[in-house]
């Protein structure tokens, strides 16, 4: 691997695009994809949008929060936001300027409003994710609406309405764990399969990054590119370590990590690379006092200027 990549790699993500890194090892092609950190935008500042902001900055969203009333939008009510708008819902969308990594939820006060955003949405932007909150017989009739002004098909149903995971929620906080858990679902929604495998894990270690980008001591990354049965980590996972063992990043931990620790430290300054399994089968498991089990398969490569 080279420095260079991960410099291109980071600059695309300071510009909120997505980048992507990609190794051939055994014969296939592997795509580590680096996405920008995932933004949801909450179009609506009531109980319902306090308790979605709070779950959703808990499992790594950039929230962002926008209300037209002054006594509703603010970090008092919203200490997990990012950001707070309070304007007009339009006004506030053509200002945030969507993007397809983008998720957006809408929570007004009202049908009206919620139809509105997402009327918008649905004509100038194309979001990664777009939710609205009602009941399945408000959706059916705005639905039908939108079909009779025109908009295609494949726009009206990507619409997720009734927002959220069917989990028979009442509470604002349940309607709240609802809405994140279909954001997650989401966003670890798998990659169509075709004639390169797409690794799973997309989350950002930026520190891992910037080390890599940055660093002068010699070091190795470790990626892993599959798994089966029960790992510690998932494919995408990564990691560094330089010739005196000291990490960024993780791969799991435990002996499986050390043995991968192990032999990516050999290839330091020898340009090279080499793909590592890692057996954690029960009988594996058991000798070696690891409470998991299945396989898992790694790429370790020296990393060069």
């Amino acid at each position: 691997m080279k420095r260079e990549e991960i410099r291109q790699i980071l600059t695309a993500l300071a510009e909120r695009r997505a980048a992507a890194l990609t190794r051939k090892a055994d014969g296939k092609e592997y795509v580590r994809r680096f996405l920008p950190e995932a933004r949801l935008i909450l179009l609506g500042a009531g109980h319902v949008s306090q308790a979605t902001a709070k779950l959703a900055h808990m499992v790594g969203f950039s929230v962002t929060v926008v209300d037209d009333r002054p006594d509703f939008a603010s970090y008092e009510r919203f200490p997990e936001a990012d950001e707070i708008l309070c304007m007009d819902f339009t006004q506030a969308l053509e200002q945030l300027r969507i993007t397809p990594s983008d998720y957006v939820c809408t929570l007004t006060r009202g049908h009206r409003h919620d139809a509105a955003c997402v009327r918008y949405v649905l004509s100038h932007a194309e979001p990664y994710y777009l939710g609205m909150i009602g009941s399945r017989h408000r959706v059916s009739e705005f639905f039908e609406v939108l079909r009779q002004e025109g908009y295609p098909e494949e726009k009206i149903a990507s619409v997720h309405a009734p927002i959220g995971l069917p989990i028979r929620a009442l509470t604002r906080e349940e309607i709240g764990l609802s809405i994140v858990a279909q954001l997650v679902q989401e966003k670890r929604r798998p990659m169509p399969e075709g004639p390169a495998s797409y690794l799973q894990q997309t989350d950002l270690d930026m520190e891992t990054l910037r080390y890599l980008a940055e660093g002068t001591d010699p070091c190795a990354v470790i990626t892993v590119l599959a798994s089966e049965g029960s790992t510690p980590a998932k494919p995408g996972a990564m990691m560094t370590v330089d010739r005196i063992g000291a990490i960024h990043g993780t791969v799991g931990g435990g002996c499986g990590e050390a043995e991968l620790m192990t032999r990516a430290r050999r290839l330091i300054g020898t340009g090279g690379c080499e793909v590592v399994e890692i057996n954690m089968s029960n009988e594996v498991a058991e000798e070696n006092g690891m409470v998991c089990g299945g396989h898992m398969w790694a790429l370790a490569e020296d990393v060069t200027d």
